[in-house]
């Protein structure tokens, strides 16, 4: 639409908002009860054998189609869509010439008979309506006018107004929340809250953002992870907890990344990371089953099976798909050549021999991880929270699921050793000297909480948001999220 025609438009709504109020007739009253819904009036007057009834209805017109003294509609609920019938012998004069001033996109309730048209179209005869909110603003023509992805994201209302599609992947997003929430509470887990402004920014290797308490004087940071709030929990006596919680990390956007983001972290007192095994797998069978039907779907075009997880530990993965034997890996001068000689420009001062095997790990190894796998046992030196594998202290008890190259979380036995857990906190604390702006600050009062003792536990992350990607079968993570992070105009 051009913007004179856009103009008009406007100018023409605008006129009718005005007959409206000249009429004495409220564009915008202040209450309406809807009656029905429109698949409800449907599927009662099939099972009423099409017998006609009386039935009210409210939501948005979505097309309007003019003969004169009679006009056929499409309203839309939120449960769907039923026609309505306006007749200027049935409404009156006066109250036809109001439903005359409705437009497309205007919110409207409307009541009468139930019936079924000569074209066999379930529809209600309308005997009286009431304008609930005039729009100023015209819709897009069969859409044409938001095939821009990014004016979908900036306009996410006038996205769900015409998509009905996307509206349906919110939802199932909301279900896979609530599922998880379901299933959690039935093994027993507390759901909790922690704090989303934080002191000292921890639980995990990213850039925070940074805001200012002025009360206080002191700077503060937004969560990027809530895990060690979390395990101070377990050391006051929860036993299972768990957060749905909103994270954010001050890194880059792409269709894997958003600065704000939803994870799912819980932990569970004498438990290790074989038990977070257990439970992540059988959280994905559920989940699969309530949302696509079963535990395998398609996504992007490929067959895809919750219910079968590949199990790989970490140095196969890197030996079998990167070709990196990392037993001929010494030290971090052998890992900085063979990073050269991948093709590699720079390699940072702070990265150690596992770092460097990390960034060849998640070049080479992770866009080949397609089908549902589990690569497990990392490296102590890149797993400063997780405990050391009790047969091979240089690797912790820790795994990592992907699908279609993407990882969708992060489950370990939890590091419940004090004085490990300080030392640790300060080779982090090293790299953030030497310029890595990822690396965990030393939060000296979770350290503090560990030495009161924590039992051995079990902890696990997951993305949701990459969960839905997965459920809702879209490559980008701005579908997922009904606002994401978009810079301004």
């Amino acid at each position: 639409m051009d913007s004179s025609n856009f103009t008009d438009e406007r100018e023409s709504r605008l006129k009718k908002l005005k007959a409206f109020r000249e009429a004495d007739v409220n564009p915008y009253p202040n209450f309406y009860k809807a009656e029905d819904y429109s698949e409800d009036i449907k599927k009662k007057f099939v099972d009423n054998n099409e017998a006609e009834f009386k039935a009210g209805v409210a939501g948005r017109m979505m097309l309007l189609r003019d003969f004169g003294k009679a006009v056929f509609a499409t309203l839309k609920d939120s449960r769907g869509q039923i026609q309505i019938y306006a007749r200027q012998d049935t409404l009156g004069d006066e109250k036809f010439s109001h439903f005359k001033l409705i437009d497309a996109g205007d919110m409207v309730g409307a009541g009468g008979k139930v019936f079924k048209t000569h074209k066999g179209e379930i529809t209600i005869l309308v005997e009286d309506f009431t304008i609930l909110a005039k729009s100023l603003n015209s819709l897009p023509e069969k859409w044409h006018g938001l095939k821009d992805v990014e004016a979908r994201y900036r306009q996410r209302y006038l996205d769900l107004i015409m998509n009905d599609k996307v509206k349906a992947d919110f939802i199932s997003r909301f279900k896979i929340l609530s599922c998880l929430r379901s299933i959690l509470s039935e093994k027993g887990f507390l759901e909790v809250e922690t704090p989303m402004m934080q002191t000292i920014p921890g639980g995990a290797r990213a850039r925070p953002f940074v805001t200012h308490h002025n009360a206080l004087d002191m700077d503060l940071f937004l969560r990027i992870a809530p895990e060690l709030y979390l395990k101070r929990l377990i050391v006051g006596g929860f036993e299972k907890v768990f957060e749905l919680n909103r994270n954010f990390r001050n890194e880059g956007i792409d269709t894997r990344h958003n600065p704000e983001f939803t994870m799912l972290e819980l932990y569970q007192a004498y438990a290790d990371y074989r038990d977070m095994l257990s439970l992540f797998e059988e959280l994905m069978v559920r989940i699969a089953v309530e949302i696509k039907g079963g535990p395998v779907f398609d996504y992007q075009g490929k067959s895809i099976d919750f219910s079968k997880w590949e199990k790989i530990k970490y140095i196969d993965a890197l030996k079998n798909i990167a070709d990196i034997n990392v037993k001929e890996i010494r030290d971090q001068k052998d890992a900085i050549d063979l990073a050269y000689s991948r093709g590699f420009e720079e390699i940072k001062e702070y990265e150690g021999k596992w770092g460097i095997l990390n960034i060849l790990f998640e070049e080479y190894v992770e866009p080949k991880l397609i089908d549902p796998t589990i690569i497990f046992e990392y490296p102590a030196e890149i797993s400063p929270l997780s405990k050391n594998n009790e047969d091979d202290p240089d690797f912790v008890e820790r795994f990592e699921p992907f699908v279609f190259a993407r990882e969708l979380g992060n489950a370990f036995s939890e590091l419940n050793d004090p004085v490990e857990q300080a030392d640790r906190f300060f080779a982090q604390a090293r790299k953030k000297a030497q310029g890595d702006d990822s690396a965990m600050f030393v939060d000296e009062d979770y350290i503090n909480a560990l030495e009161f003792g924590m039992p051995p536990t079990g902890g696990m992350g997951i993305g949701i948001d990459r969960l839905v990607m997965l459920l809702i079968d879209t490559n980008s993570i701005r579908d997922t999220i009904l606002f994401p992070t978009l810079k301004t105009r």
